[in-house]
């Protein structure tokens, strides 16, 4: 290879790397062209597979500051470099795998943290965006259903409500002894009163009764 081609591959690798959010190195010896045009199309809505060579992709992930790779790169290597979702990606592998045991997961990388080959595996094993996403709609319209029962609720569910705590008012021991304070307080003012009127009418009789006599 020229040159200029190796920078030109170089800098199209770099370029991937920066571009995934992750990637998983496989090895794929024993594996058919079909076999892996296969792999592709079972990845390739959230990655793409492209078939490196190691030298290369040594000064490429060098250059990109990408280090999970450091001495896994021997063997016929491949990478899938990931753009969407990484546990979808890490499931198509592993089934892939399961199916075609030439297919080795070596390591890998999730947001710049290096994954080992059993990480990537419990990677696979999580729920897909999708299911979390269709869970946490669930959820969310359980609550809603929950909150339209409430604010749908008949309004005399609402009065009986406010009859029951008015019965309960009634019944509270405070309440019951207010009607007799103000019965307590009453009675005095009404004496109070009657009492300030009487000297008034006997003086008027006492006034009649002389101009009588001088009569």
């Amino acid at each position: 290879m020229a040159r200029s081609d190796k920078a030109a591959a170089v800098a199209e690798l770099t370029d991937k790397f920066r571009e995934s959010g992750a990637a998983v190195l496989t090895e794929y010896r024993g594996l058919t062209v079909a076999q892996l045009t296969q792999l592709r199309r079972a990845i390739s809505p959230n990655a793409t597979y492209a078939v490196v060579k190691n030298t290369l992709t040594e000064l490429a992930a060098k250059e990109a500051g990408v280090t999970a790779f450091d001495g896994q790169l021997a063997g016929p290597s491949a990478i899938a470099f990931i753009t969407g979702d990484a546990v979808e990606t890490a499931k198509g592998l592993r089934d892939f795998a399961r199916a075609h045991p030439q297919l080795v997961i070596k390591s890998g990388y999730l947001d710049g943290k290096p994954l080992s080959a059993a990480e990537i595996t419990k990677l696979a094993d999580l729920e897909s965006r999708e299911v979390l996403l269709a869970k946490m709609a669930g959820a969310m319209k359980a609550s809603l259903t929950q909150a339209v029962y409430l604010f749908a609720a008949p309004l005399s569910q609402t009065a009986r409500l406010v009859e029951a705590l008015r019965q309960q008012r009634e019944q509270e021991p405070g309440a019951a002894s207010a009607a007799p304070a103000a019965e307590d307080t009453e009675a005095p003012v009404a004496e109070a009163v009657a009492e300030d009127t009487a000297p008034e009418a006997d003086n008027t009789e006492g006034t009649e009764g002389t101009d009588s006599t001088e009569g």
